[in-house]
This record gives structure tokens, C-alpha cells and sequence, in this order.
């Protein structure tokens, strides 16, 4: 994947776990599988608009709070 798919899934992690959620929590909040919250976490899948906003809904967040600290124009791998 990328830098960016990576630092998305470390953000993601952050946000979950501060929210006191595990993975299956967040998936069922967000109407995802378990496996893909998982995958998103550990860089072996990117998201597409459509789940990063519901990604930020179960999380109580706004979609623009996913994406703190990430920077533009981070390289692939």
C-alpha cells in the first residue's frame, strides 16, 4: 500500500481506541466487517470516501478528524 494507507489505519487505530471502541464495535457501529476494520488498521486496505464517513460517524467524529497529522504527497511504497 502507501505511506498514506498506513498513516490513515494508525489514525483510525488512535481514534478508536480513545474512544474506549475494539475493532467489532467500530465495524457494527459503522455496518462494516470486523476483518475490514482490521485490514484498514494494518495497511493492507485503503477506504474509500463512502467508509471514511461512515468510519467517522460511529466514531463521533467529523470525516476531516480521520485525516489529522496525515500530510499531502506522502510517497508509495
Amino acid at each position: 500500500m502507501s505511506d498514506l494507507t498506513k498513516a490513515f489505519g494508525d489514525r483510525l487505530r488512535e481514534l478508536r481506541t480513545k474512544g474506549g471502541m475494539s475493532q467489532e464495535q467500530l465495524a457494527d457501529a459503522a455496518g462494516l466487517h470486523r476483518t475490514h476494520i482490521s485490514l484498514i488498521e494494518r495497511d493492507q486496505r485503503s477506504v474509500r470516501l463512502e467508509t471514511l464517513e461512515r468510519l467517522a460517524a460511529a466514531l463521533r467524529v467529523q470525516p476531516h478528524e480521520l485525516l489529522v497529522g496525515i500530510k499531502a504527497g506522502m510517497k508509495r511504497r
